[in-house]
């Protein structure tokens, strides 16, 4: 079928929805209706924790867990996204977080007839919010308060460990090709405050680009490697690493791997990726 004829069929069935919305359901109605097309791990991953996973029906090539996910056709990226796979699973929503192409993204979609969702997740608190929005949509508004509820005892808990303890500064990394960090306005650089310690990146906006001299400049106490829980590329920084042999964190054997994908995921695991930030930052602790 033509991409304009499936657009016009979908347009109108999502008209005929009750009310006009995805969200219009009572929170205990999870009727067959609600089909979701998700482009980003997060909100994939914030489905099925708020017990949603049976609405989706489609996921970025990106979202790899839960395991059930990858049952799922893949619909492309998110910055290239399939719009003939997207439409051909008849979505009456299609979610993800926003990016760099969010807006345009969204903008595209809507003009195929396609009701949207794509919050910003740059902070815990819009973190939350994306996940009780989601719970609204679908009709599982209960399970995503619970949800966001356990989020922020898991946090204050991880926050009452690391009380009193020394701030270190931290540079975390997210990819060496090139070097991506963590900056100001990132949802990591407030994983790094509430972990106890200091983002080393104080401006470059949220997620800066920068040479190896300028790690040498900053001189962090512990650079946290995230970049080998995806590995794309190049993904370990060590003495044999080029360029990175004078940096002082490097010298002392203060690089730490992270191999926990959540780490990098602003969802439903993100305090479980802050305790595995903050027992990287502060080893000696018992870190709940």
């Amino acid at each position: 079928m033509a991409v304009a004829a499936i657009a016009a069929a979908l347009l109108a069935a999502c008209r005929h929805a009750s009310g006009g919305g995805v969200g219009d359901a009572d929170a205990t109605d999870v009727s067959p209706r609600y089909r979701v097309v998700s482009l980003s791990p997060s909100t994939t991953e914030a489905l099925f924790v708020i017990g949603a996973g049976n609405v989706v029906v489609g996921r970025s090539r990106y979202c790899d867990w839960p395991a059930e996910a990858l049952k799922l056709p893949s619909v492309g990226g998110f910055v290239d996204p399939n719009l003939e796979a997207i439409l051909s699973l008849r979505p009456n929503l299609v979610t993800g977080a926003r990016g760099p192409a969010g807006s345009a993204l969204k903008d595209n979609l809507e003009q195929h007839g396609l009701y949207t969702y794509f919050p910003e997740t740059e902070t815990f608190s819009q973190i939350n919010a994306m996940i009780l929005g989601l719970g609204e949509k679908v009709g599982h508004s209960a399970q995503a308060r619970r949800t966001t509820m356990a989020i922020d005892r898991h946090v204050a808990a991880i926050e009452a460990a690391v009380a009193g303890e020394p701030h270190k500064r931290i540079l975390l990394v997210f990819g060496l090709e090139p070097l991506s960090v963590a900056g100001p306005g990132s949802f990591a650089d407030e994983m790094i405050r509430h972990a106890g310690g200091d983002n080393v990146i104080t401006e470059g906006g949220a997620y800066p680009i920068l040479g190896v001299e300028r790690v040498l400049t900053l001189d962090p106490d512990v650079i946290v490697n995230a970049a080998i829980a995806e590995a794309h590329g190049q993904s370990r920084i060590g003495k044999d690493t080029p360029g990175w042999n004078k940096v002082r964190a490097v010298e002392k054997d203060h690089v730490v791997p992270i191999t926990d994908e959540s780490v990098l995921r602003p969802g439903p695991r993100v305090a479980d990726g802050l305790a595995t930030l903050a027992r990287a930052v502060h080893p000696a602790l018992n870190i709940p």
